[in-house]
């Protein structure tokens, strides 16, 4: 009986409509040269900025997708420790976060380089620095034991779960990630943006770790993307998008896992989502501009070190109000001097205070774009 795409007798012989596709691939690389174009234009340190949000967007929501959640500032200051860039204080990072950071700086910088089974088994010890995926031991940085039983996805309550995919056998392990290297790292002979939405399918389909194939599927298909655009420099997120798009995202997943090898409706959404991806990017373009321009406006002012790490934090999209107690708790100040701060910039006109008052009163940046 065949239940899934890998049980097929022609696996991994993978096949689609060339014609339905060929108008959104069109698209998204017309988009895709656009978007880099553009980036190219803009000065070196905007430029980099733009990289730093993406890439820190990129972290973050591949393990959203996960259900692991990771503190921003120190993804933001891994990825700018480990791309050399000043950002002002640091904040340390915890030994997972500079694990998932390292995978994705691994895949997007040193794109051009092959993929081998060492470099993706460095990935997955990085991921599990503990050799633990929550409470439970997994095997690190080797494919999933036999010992492991069958690799399921399953969801529902224990004695109800559904199983919507059971990967390929233990023994076939070696056999199907060798077929699958040779693949990707062989000269493309269809266009490479294609070959990063099969490289995606196709690894996560084999599932060959214990643990985070879909954060390595992922940082596999930034690789990918980022040979399609012959850049290290990344400046949209494709796992941004599929955070949005989850749903839809594991639904097209099993659907094409237990259909046959016909892959043209995962193409056809892998496409679409990544157009939607560079919406994402123009967005993180437009803060990064808005951000240049605030402190343009700010020249020959001097700011103390709290004042610009908060000014800074409400540039990237603070969440909430900003109150003095906020302000207090992260400069580590006390409530008098973060009101002291908080009055010096409304004074200059940097912040205003928001309508209220008494104790909830809380203030807004002043931005361009309102003053």
């Amino acid at each position: 009986m065949v239940d899934y795409i890998h049980d097929l007798e022609a696996w991994p012989a993978f096949t689609w409509k060339v014609d339905a596709l060929a108008d959104r691939l069109a698209a998204v690389r017309h988009r895709q040269g656009r978007l880099l174009g553009r980036m190219q234009g803009m000065g070196f340190d905007l430029r980099a900025e733009a990289v730093l949000e993406t890439l820190t967007e990129d972290v973050l929501k591949s393990s959203e997708i996960e259900g692991e959640i990771l503190d921003k500032d120190q993804v933001r200051s891994s990825i700018a420790r480990r791309l050399g860039m000043d950002i002002g204080a640091l904040t340390p990072a915890d030994r997972n976060v500079e694990g998932v950071v390292e995978m994705m700086l691994d895949a997007t910088q040193r794109y051009q380089e092959p993929l081998t089974r060492e470099r993706m088994f460095d990935w997955h010890a990085a991921l599990f620095p503990t050799g633990r995926s929550g409470m439970t031991r997994i095997v690190v940085g080797a494919w999933r034991p036999e010992a492991s039983g069958p690799m399921q996805v399953v969801s529902g309550p224990i004695g109800r779960e559904r199983v919507h995919y059971e990967a390929p056998a233990f023994d076939r392990l070696d056999a199907e990630m060798d077929a699958f290297i040779a693949w990707f790292n062989a000269a493309p002979t269809t266009d490479p943006v294609i070959k990063a939405a099969v490289a995606h399918l196709w690894f996560v389909t084999i599932h060959p770790f214990d643990d985070g194939n879909g954060r390595i599927a992922r940082a596999i298909a930034d690789m990918a993307l980022a040979r399609s655009d012959d850049s290290s420099q990344r400046f949209y997120s494709m796992s941004a998008q599929i955070r949005l798009e989850r749903a839809d995202y594991y639904a097209i997943l099993e659907r094409t896992q237990k259909g046959d090898l016909d892959i043209t409706a995962w193409l056809d959404w892998f496409l679409t989502c990544l157009d939607r991806a560079f919406d994402g990017a123009e967005a993180t373009l437009g803060a990064v501009l808005l951000k240049a321009r605030f402190w343009e406006g700010l020249a020959g002012q001097t700011l103390s070190e709290r004042q610009t790490k908060v000014v800074n934090r409400l540039l990237d999209g603070f969440e909430g109000k900003l109150t003095t107690s906020k302000w207090a708790a992260m400069t580590k100040a006390s409530t008098d001097t973060a009101l002291r701060d908080i009055t010096d910039l409304v004074e200059r006109g940097v912040l205003a205070k928001d309508e209220g008052g008494g104790r909830s009163t809380s203030y807004s940046l002043v931005t361009p774009a309102e003053g």
